[in-house]
């Protein structure tokens, strides 16, 4: 369930040039990126990408943003280092997951034929490619960021799991509001724009 697969086959490569690889396609060539990249059983490396893409973004805010970042027993740095740890460790992964299950569920009545609960999990992952700058704190960027998040969760449910545009609209509303909207800061964001 959560092998790599080796880069000759299906699935991402594996070390940090692997993962800026994966960063580049998938801000760049989203539809060939979720074609060739999401394979069956391949969770780590998503779960690997998230990783580094919610530790870079919550790293950038509560380095930019004052007040940001907790603290505890006068230690700030301690402190931080300490939330973005559990952030990565734990929040980041277990969120994921219950997404990838509201997902799997939303896309029962619409996907007769729809690839697997590790194939949602690694499309959940790879969209929130965009939130790397979601930390910075400014507010039209942040929307860009959640904006276009939103947009390859979208376009990645239809390309897995052979749904039209519309049905992987629909039914990534929820994790669309839940993971870039709340979880990414997309409506605080939007609030401050508009």
């Amino acid at each position: 369930m959560t092998q790599w697969v080796d880069p000759a086959g299906h699935g991402r490569e594996r070390g940090p040039v692997g993962l800026f690889r994966a960063w580049i396609g998938i801000l760049t060539t989203p539809r060939k990126f979720f074609r060739q990249a999401v394979a069956p059983g391949d969770q780590a490396p998503g779960l690997v990408f998230l990783a580094v893409v919610v530790a870079i973004e919550e790293s950038v805010r509560y380095v930019l943003v004052p007040g940001a970042a907790p603290v505890v027993g006068n230690r700030p740095v301690a402190t931080a280092v300490l939330a973005v740890l559990v952030t990565v460790v734990l929040i980041a992964p277990t969120g994921l997951h219950l997404l990838a299950a509201i997902q799997t569920v939303l896309l029962w009545p619409v996907a007769a034929d729809r690839a697997g609960i590790s194939e949602t999990v690694q499309v959940l992952a790879y969209a929130t490619a965009p939130c790397v700058v979601a930390g910075v704190p400014w507010p039209p960027l942040q929307v860009v960021a959640a904006g276009y998040g939103s947009l390859l969760l979208i376009l990645g449910l239809s390309t897995v799991h052979d749904v039209s545009y519309v049905e992987g609209t629909l039914t990534g509303v929820i994790p669309v509001v839940l993971l870039y909207g709340v979880a990414f800061g997309g409506f605080d964001a939007l609030s401050a724009v508009v």
